[in-house]
């Protein structure tokens, strides 16, 4: 309880503190920072979903939800983490742009361009969790009532329907896990692409922009390696699901602060500002 604790108020206060020096600091009011400001705001969101409810279960020896706080934690989860995942592939996007399209970079990410970027990426985030928690409302619950987890989960859930759950495991996998995969590989391309591009780059200007990318691709393997490798496969307990799980909700969220304010100088003068 006590670890968890403290990993809990890290996440609330670097996260939250992102939020605030990127509010306050005008020379951090740019697409790069925006986008970065949302990540630290969904990752706040994202933990809370599920963290004050397992440190309550830390406490108590019978561990208990009911069905609608289940249903609502999986809802809740399901919108952030979605949410999270475009919003990864869309700062790989503005990190191309800014590198292989320098000279048009304020032009291409527009303020405009940006909202419209941000509010899709919610309405997708939406859509993808209602569509999962639709599904999942729709079986029947009539016999077990165990999740071999911290959190409820699309996966863990199907396993306590009193139906044939196939149809609805192939379609978590087509959803979930192919979103996941897809995001994968298109960061993995973008990459790709400005690594290429950085070969004609300065030596400062390409230790700045690999400093950047590899912070980047560090935040996306923890997190889309998660959702990669419960999604992707039938509903069945691992023992290392729960490892996993714990990254997802308790690490990734409290490497994001660290990982782009000590790699990022700007980051570190605004704080220093601050």
């Amino acid at each position: 309880f006590a670890f968890f604790t403290v990993i809990y108020v890290l996440i609330l206060l670097g996260n939250t503190l992102i939020v605030f020096t990127i509010t306050y600091d005008q020379g951090l009011h740019t697409p790069m920072y925006f986008f970065l400001s949302n990540l630290s705001f969904i990752d706040v969101c994202h933990s809370s979903v599920v963290m004050p409810k397992m440190l309550a279960d830390f406490l108590v020896e019978r561990k208990t939800i009911s069905f609608g706080e289940c249903i609502a934690q999986m809802f809740f989860l399901h919108l952030f983490a979605c949410t999270e995942i475009f919003l990864l592939t869309i700062m790989a996007y503005d990190r191309y742009a800014a590198i292989c399209n320098p000279m048009r970079y304020d032009t291409i990410m527009s303020h405009r361009f940006c909202l419209k970027l941000a509010a899709a990426m919610w309405l997708g985030g939406l859509v993808h969790s209602v569509a999962l928690t639709a599904l999942t409302l729709n079986l029947p619950y009539c016999g077990p009532n165990a999740i071999d987890n911290f959190f409820c989960d699309v996966p863990l859930v199907l396993k306590l329907a009193c139906a044939d759950t196939y149809v609805f495991e192939v379609l978590i996998v087509s959803n979930s896990g192919l979103i996941s995969v897809v995001c994968f590989v298109v960061l993995v391309v973008s990459y790709a692409v400005i690594l290429i591009s950085l070969r004609n780059h300065f030596s400062e200007g390409r230790r700045k922009a690999l400093s950047t990318c590899a912070a980047h691709l560090t935040v996306v393997t923890l997190f889309l390696g998660h959702c990669i490798f419960i999604y992707l496969r039938p509903a069945k307990s691992l023992a290392a699901d729960k490892v996993v799980s714990v990254f997802f909700t308790a690490v990734t969220p409290l490497l994001n602060p660290i990982i782009y304010t000590l790699r990022n100088e700007d980051m570190l003068q605004a704080l220093r500002k601050l």
